[in-house]
C-alpha cells in the first residue's frame, strides 16, 4: 500500500467516525430536549399478580410521541429495541425487555391497543405491530410498539381494550371535527 492510499484510507475512516459521532450527539441532544416532557416512567410493581393475557414474546420496537409513529423517544432506554416478553396483568401491561429496563403501563393510563403497520421507524406488513397508546405521569401521550412473534394473539389484545380504543377514536374524531388539539398542539387537517 502506497502512502497515498494510506492517507486516503485515513481520511475516509476519519470522515466515517465523524458521522457516527454526529449521530450519537444528535440522539443524546434529542433525549435532553425530551426529558422534561417525558418525565419519570412508572415503576413496575414487585408482584403484578397473575397474567390475564400472555405472556407472549416479541421485539420491543420503542416508543414515540403520539400521534407521530416516527417521533421516537430518546430519554433513558425507553427508545431502545430489545427482545421482550409482554403480558397483561390486573393493574396494567408489563413489558420485560432483555438487556434493558422493564416498561410498566398502568391500566388507567391506556387509551388504545391496536395493530398497526409500523412504529418507531419500523415498518411491517399489514397489522404487524401491536401498538399501545398510553399517557405518562407527566401528561405526555405516547405509543409503545411490539412486534409479536405470534401475531395471532393481536385480536385477543385488541378485544381486551376495545371499549377504551373506541372511546379514544371517538374523542379524536370529535377533536378533528372541532379543529381540536393533540398534546397541546393544533392538529393539522389533511
Amino acid at each position: 500500500m502506497s502512502w497515498y492510499e494510506f492517507v486516503v484510507m485515513l481520511i475516509v475512516l476519519a470522515f466515517w467516525l465523524m458521522l457516527v459521532g454526529l449521530v450519537l450527539r444528535g440522539w443524546r441532544n434529542r433525549g435532553r430536549r425530551q426529558e422534561e416532557a417525558v418525565g419519570t416512567l412508572p415503576a413496575p410493581p414487585a408482584e403484578p399478580g397473575e397474567p390475564t393475557i400472555g405472556p407472549h414474546t416479541g421485539l420491543y420496537l420503542g416508543a414515540t410521541m403520539a400521534p407521530s409513529w416516527q417521533n421516537r423517544i430518546a430519554v433513558g432506554d425507553v427508545g431502545d429495541r430489545a427482545t421482550c416478553t409482554y403480558a397483561r396483568y390486573p393493574g396494567g401491561i408489563l413489558i420485560e425487555r432483555n438487556g434493558a429496563s422493564s416498561v410498566w403501563i398502568p391500566e388507567e393510563s391506556i387509551s388504545a391497543v391496536r395493530p398497526e403497520n409500523g412504529l418507531a421507524g419500523k415498518v411491517m406488513s399489514r397489522d404487524g405491530v401491536l401498538v399501545i397508546r398510553w399517557t405518562l405521569p407527566s401528561g405526555l401521550e405516547i405509543d409503545t410498539g411490539i412486534r409479536g412473534d405470534d401475531k395471532d394473539v393481536y385480536p385477543q389484545w385488541s378485544e381486551a381494550y376495545e371499549k377504551v380504543t373506541d372511546a379514544t377514536r371517538e374523542k379524536l374524531a370529535q377533536d378533528d371535527a372541532a379543529g381540536g388539539t393533540t398534546n397541546g398542539k393544533k392538529r393539522k387537517k389533511s
